[in-house]
């Protein structure tokens, strides 16, 4: 006799979703068993969110049919999801910032004492009992505004738990965190499992597969290309899956830089953040032609108040920016960008993109009244616009459903984030401040970005690259600069330099600099 194998939680069949212009899922089968944490893996443009977003009562499917637990089910709206044990934690959290813990929790199932006074007592009491049974170490007092981004998707864990889910959907959950941060959740992940809980982990980083994931389904461009065993499967293959070909995201065989005229002098640099106290504090650092520069820390450091201050988004406190050796401390973001700096800013929706303006708009928004893309009397050349939109999409694989007519807003994050590197790639800047170029990018749209940025080192540009993901530091720069507190705690050359030395440096032992 076989042995008998159990009824999955979830079983999606023939799942097609059509939005105009694409077909976000096609026909897509998908299975689910109690108990595991299951993968479902591609690039940005698959239709991984779509899918998840099916099952949470987000969208309705076009064909196809749900079961949950052997049922067949219908959701009309996330709440219907919600009443059979399904929970979601989005990639953009859902947070009210202003509130408490407890009341983010409990918003939508407010308690309320007898005389119809809402009591919080009661739900502090069940979100600490919930945190502690799962490791998450959340207060439930606390304000959303005052905890950091990994804490804040602890509570969007709590917010599905509070609700009494069973199978969870995690969208991305890894997009926002640091490397540590990443190392907690999946430990999280592993409690969750062992409290009889199913995942679903929606994701495109074949390492955090390799560490969390039993089983995982591939999704490329719509259409289910398989499940695989994740233990008896290589990255290799996985990617081979995801992209339909071979992809070397290995690029430590890259040529030794010969770095040129410095291009780029901090002084002293002293910058306040958000907090009214200093984000960066007496920093000082070149940067030359044809070389690119990391900056390793652990979020929150002053890491994005030093690109801000650098491209002119935060006012400057003490110090002083040289752009070849002409003082631009208090220049207009404007006069930077015409002098020769491009920016991909770590928030792309806030710094990086015009959300309801279309894709063609967002990509020239920096070069508009320039020729081609205007004639001498101001207008527009919609001819010219169109050209180059086209240009764009076919060299940086834009996923675009209306072509150049695509609203931004309407893209994925991985697209929209494709739009801000063709866009100030495409520009050829002196300097190029790049801050997280591939977060939320899919491994073969990192392979390209990879090699474009060290392609604008060798073409002489000087790079600045602010990362969080270490590998990625390691991979790309020539020299790195660890930050801690705002302050610089080493610089070495990428040939002297190693995890674990730029590890202590980010926690604040110092580095002799060469």
């Amino acid at each position: 006799m076989g042995v008998a194998v159990s009824q999955p939680v979830i079983e999606m069949l023939g799942i097609t979703k059509i939005f105009p212009g694409i077909v976000a899922n096609d026909k897509v089968d998908f299975e689910v068993r109690e108990g595991e944490i299951h993968a479902l893996l591609g690039e940005n443009g698959a239709g991984k969110s779509t899918l998840m977003s099916i099952l949470f009562g987000l969208y309705p499917p076009d064909e196809g049919i749900i079961k949950i637990r052997g049922r067949e089910v219908s959701f009309g709206n996330p709440n219907d999801a919600t009443d059979v044990g399904i929970g979601m934690v989005h990639q953009h959290f859902k947070l009210v910032h202003n509130f408490t813990v407890t009341e983010n929790i409990v918003l939508g199932l407010e308690p309320h004492n007898k005389f119809g006074n809402l009591d919080l007592t009661l739900a502090e009491k069940r979100v600490e009992e919930l945190s502690e049974t799962y490791g998450l170490l959340v207060d439930p007092r606390a304000r959303i505004e005052n905890i950091s981004v990994g804490m804040q998707q602890r509570v969007e864990i709590l917010k599905i738990l509070y609700r009494n889910a069973d199978i969870l959907i995690f969208d991305e959950p890894t997009a926002v965190l640091t490397p540590q941060e990443v190392d907690e959740l999946l430990v999280i992940l592993g409690r969750l499992t062992a409290e009889d809980k199913t995942i679903v982990f929606i994701t495109h980083k074949l390492k955090e597969i390799k560490a969390a994931a039993g089983r995982c389904t591939v999704l490329r461009r719509g259409k289910c290309i398989g499940t695989v065993t994740v233990s008896e499967t290589g990255e290799n293959t996985l990617t081979q899956m995801m992209v339909g070909r071979t992809v070397n995201l290995h690029i430590g065989d890259k040529e030794k830089n010969v770095p040129g005229k410095t291009v780029l002098q901090i002084e002293n640099l002293s910058v306040t953040g958000a907090r009214g106290t200093d984000a960066v504090s007496g920093l000082s650092l070149e940067v030359r032609a044809g070389e690119i520069v990391g900056i390793a820390g652990i979020d929150g450091n002053g890491q994005s108040e030093l690109a801000a201050a650098i491209t002119g988004l935060l006012p400057v406190k003490s110090g002083r920016i040289m752009l070849h050796g002409k003082d631009i401390t208090k220049e207009s973001i404007r006069y930077r960008n015409e002098s020769g700096i491009g920016h991909v800013p770590e928030d792309r929706h806030k710094y990086g993109l015009v959300l309801d303006f279309r894709l063609d708009e967002n990509l020239i928004i920096k070069s508009y009244r320039r020729e081609p893309y205007s004639n001498r009397a101001g207008f527009l050349q919609v001819e010219a616009i169109k050209t180059h939109t086209e240009k764009m999409i076919d060299q940086f694989d834009i996923r675009a459903g209306k072509g150049p007519a695509t609203t931004v807003k309407s893209m994925s994050g991985g697209n929209q984030q494709k739009v801000i590197i063709a866009r100030e790639l495409d520009l050829s800047p002196d300097l190029l401040i790049v801050s997280q170029p591939t977060r939320g990018l899919d491994v073969g749209a990192i392979e390209y970005i990879h090699r474009r940025i060290v392609e604008e080192r060798d073409k002489g540009r000087a790079v600045v690259l602010v990362s969080y993901e270490l590998d990625e530091i390691l991979a790309l720069c020539d020299r790195i600069v660890a930050l801690s507190k705002g302050t610089v705690t080493g610089i070495v050359d990428r040939k002297d330099a190693d995890e674990r030395k730029i590890g202590k440096m980010m926690a604040g032992i110092a580095e002799e600099a060469p």
